[in-house]
């Protein structure tokens, strides 16, 4: 036991030396290829923040561990949204661009409801829940379809160019940059894996249910990279790295990582995380309330990150109530 809480401690130490990393190196491409720090972390760091989430559901997937997997994705999204844009808006409001509200927050909306349909529409012909490789493959083509829209998008909206103000003026050269992010991004996936390894060890041994480890430890611990990331992200100013980073790897949890499991392995449901499932979608649709109600520009103030925070509590403790 004290081997494994020596592990988790060194596992954030990792985590946070690979976010400072990540964020030096994104903010470095972002300013020599001249796109803004929002499209870097719509994919580079949303990507690498992700790696954590997709390494677990891998696993699980190979091993017929179906609610682990579902749920590791599930309790990821919900702490992306309400604990890590809790604690960077908390840190430092996040005033965000007009096309994060109204294209890139709709496709992580889009990206939960399309679970909870694939995960119930066998419910409807009386066959086993399930997400199949059709599907999977459904989940892939939108995220393809995303990244082009992305790619493209950086080309021609000169929103998304305006890098002088949110990139710091000293950069690496990019070679530097780019080697500093792979780096940091394998520092990630090492600090997510022994911080989550060690502490399903801790609760296996307390005896909580696979959902439950995969909803609450796995899913929370395959979100501290971009904790990491957001955080280090805004308190250094840089609110377009810390949200795109956030949307980001919601949009790469959902359309990547559970399409690319359930090519893999077609993922048995259980409907017992459409409730988790649900809240993702409120927690997305709170945050887009916040984002545009009674303000002249898009923003997460501070009193705003304390009801997320808040909500984030209550839930845990629905969760460990229910088991």
């Amino acid at each position: 036991m004290v081997a494994n809480i020596g592990l988790i401690v060194l596992g954030m130490g990792v985590l946070l030396l690979g976010a400072e990393g990540i964020v030096r190196g994104a903010s470095s491409v972002a300013l020599k290829l001249n796109v803004s720090s929002l499209v870097i972390g719509l994919t580079i760091v949303s990507f690498g923040t992700s790696l954590p989430e997709m390494t677990v559901n891998i696993m699980a997937s190979l091993r017929g561990a179906s609610d682990l997997a579902v749920g590791n994705i599930v309790g990821s999204n919900i702490a992306n949204i309400l604990l890590v844009l809790g604690i960077t808006a908390f840190i430092s409001p996040i005033v965000v661009k007009s096309s994060t509200v109204w294209r890139e927050l709709p496709v992580a909306f889009l990206g939960v409801a399309f679970l909870l349909l694939f995960g119930n529409v066998a419910f409807f012909s009386g066959g086993v829940l399930s997400i199949s490789r059709l599907e999977g493959v459904i989940l892939l083509t939108g995220l393809a379809g995303f990244m082009v829209y992305v790619l493209r998008l950086a080309k021609r909206d000169r929103e998304y160019q305006e890098t002088v103000s949110d990139v710091p003026a000293a950069s690496l050269p990019v070679y530097q940059a780019v080697l500093m992010i792979a780096g940091s991004i394998i520092g990630l996936v090492i600090g997510g894996n022994l911080l989550v390894d060690n502490a399903v060890s801790i609760a296996m041994a307390f005896g909580l249910s696979e959902a439950l480890i995969g909803i609450t430890i796995v899913g929370i611990g395959t979100s501290l990279p971009e904790l990491a990331t957001s955080a280090v992200a805004a308190k250094r100013g840089q609110t377009d790295l810390a949200v795109g980073n956030i949307i980001g790897s919601n949009i790469f949890n959902v359309f990547w990582i559970i399409g690319l499991s359930s090519v893999i392995s077609p993922i048995v449901f259980n409907p017992a995380l459409n409730i988790d499932i649900v809240i993702s979608i409120v927690a997305t649709a709170l945050l887009f309330v916040f984002m545009i109600v009674g303000k002249r520009h898009y923003k997460l103030e501070r009193f705003e990150s304390l009801i997320l925070l808040g909500s984030f509590a209550l839930y845990i403790i629905f969760l460990f109530i229910r088991g």
